[in-house]
């Protein structure tokens, strides 16, 4: 037995995530006390719903008011799985000034927050734990700030959204429409009443913030985050892009280059044979690119009860090794050390490169090409592959399908508007980003 009492931690929401953590640490207890060198208690959980939770509350002091467990002198550590941003911002920063460590699954509270939450974890000599913000069971961040900590991170791109892969996978494999996948999605669990924060993006990239900060040693900076989202891919894309040797894939890409660093979420085709390409349903996986290692794919559950419980307790464990140690000599919370952030900028995605698919809808006459690959030509990119699609029966129209070469975002920007000014052009032109990812 431990020469130490056991550790007492306080728990804020009892939802998907906050049962799995009550279970996992009920079932597991006695291996988790070995690993931690003292054993851990939930001794007082707040929620909302106390009378709907599925939680093991066995022993535990149950409450409506978070406040409650915040201040409850007792507890040494916080576990935040409310979501959002406040309360949980001023829940977590009374919790570091109450002189508890925080844990938490937060990721848009750590994406918008996380500076000031960390300086105040720093002033008050806490630590923040939030391995479970990113790619649920994966352990990608101690992957990137301690397992990679030789390494000069060269990018990282990931599927970090299960519900945006569901989509895309179940569109890539059934030939369906995406308001009818959503639906599923929703109807199965996968996608909220609200899938707002799924299908647009931003979940991936309150995600892609805390990775871009941890590769790169920058602070986080989510305002600068390019965003976009998979409502507007077609299915037709999705087959187009399989014909063509890749898939679509929702990815969050973070890359440096000599001007600064590259933060972006966007569709993405990426070659069928990538293992990313592999990656189907609502699976998570990254793959980070390192001088000294090379590549290393990190893959595994992005979401649910008990492999977001996996790294919620994992960080508890990391928290309980340090109770006695010298708050100077843990790991830093973005890998780096504080007065160590560098101030390498956030590219404009105006100014980033990449090869682009482009889709359009053109009217099946005599001089269309040659007018869209002037418009190419005099911008200066290069066409890798052109397929003209056979017009629908009856339809006047014909899908056009060209692959570029890398380009500058801005000079495609210019073509892309010039095409769709054209009085042959039917439709907006369809662009999708295109990443080799393997040939750095």
């Amino acid at each position: 037995m431990s020469a130490y009492p056991p550790v007492k931690v306080g728990l804020l929401g009892l939802g998907t995530v906050g049962g799995g953590v009550t279970r996992v640490l009920a079932r597991n207890a006695e291996e988790i006390s070995r690993r931690a060198g003292r054993e851990i208690i939930i001794t007082h959980a707040a929620a909302k719903n106390l009378n709907t939770t599925t939680a093991n509350t066995a022993g535990m002091k149950l409450t409506g008011e978070a406040l409650e467990v915040v201040d409850d002198p007792e507890i040494s550590i916080i576990v935040e799985l409310m979501g959002g941003y406040e309360p949980a911002r001023s829940l977590a920063l009374r919790a570091l000034a109450n002189g508890k460590h925080v844990v938490t699954a937060n990721k848009a509270l750590i994406a918008k927050h996380g500076n000031e939450i960390f300086a105040a974890a720093r002033a008050a000599g806490m630590m923040v734990g939030f391995e479970a913000a990113v790619a649920g069971g994966i352990p990608i961040i101690k992957a990137i700030r301690e397992g990679l900590a030789g390494n000069r991170i060269e990018w990282v791109a990931g599927i970090i959204n299960g519900t945006a892969n569901f989509i895309l996978t179940a569109m890539r494999e059934q030939g369906r429409d995406f308001p009818e996948v959503l639906a599923e999605a929703q109807a199965l669990g996968y996608a909220e009443a609200d899938p707002t924060f799924d299908i647009k993006g931003i979940d991936a990239a309150h995600k892609l913030t805390i990775l871009a900060s941890i590769a790169f040693g920058i602070p986080l900076q989510f305002d600068q985050v390019y965003i976009e989202g998979i409502s507007h891919i077609s299915r037709e894309d999705v087959a187009y892009a399989e014909q063509l040797g890749y898939r679509v894939k929702h990815l969050g890409i973070a890359r440096r280059d000599v001007d600064g660093v590259q933060v972006r979420v966007h569709p993405t085709l990426i070659p069928q044979r990538h293992l990313l390409a592999s990656v189907s349903g609502v699976m998570n996986a990254v793959l980070v690119k390192g001088d000294a290692v090379g590549q290393s794919l990190y893959y595994g559950a992005g979401a649910g009860a008990e492999p977001t419980a996996s790294a919620v307790v994992a960080d508890i464990v990391d928290v309980v090794r340090t109770l006695t140690a010298d708050p100077e000599n843990r790991v830093p919370h973005l890998a780096f050390q504080a007065d160590a952030l560098s101030d390498l900028p956030v590219l404009p995605m105006a100014s980033v490169e990449t090869a682009c698919y482009l889709r359009l809808q053109a009217q099946d006459r005599p001089g269309v090409l040659a007018d869209v690959t002037r418009i190419l030509a005099d911008r200066d990119i290069s066409i890798e592959a052109l397929v003209q699609k056979e017009p629908a029966p009856g339809a006047s129209d014909v899908p056009i399908i060209l692959l570029t070469y890398e380009v500058q975002e801005q000079r495609m920007n210019d073509a892309i508007a010039a095409i769709e000014a054209l009085d042959s052009i039917r439709a907006p032109v369809m662009r999708i980003r295109l990443e080799p990812l393997d040939s750095d």
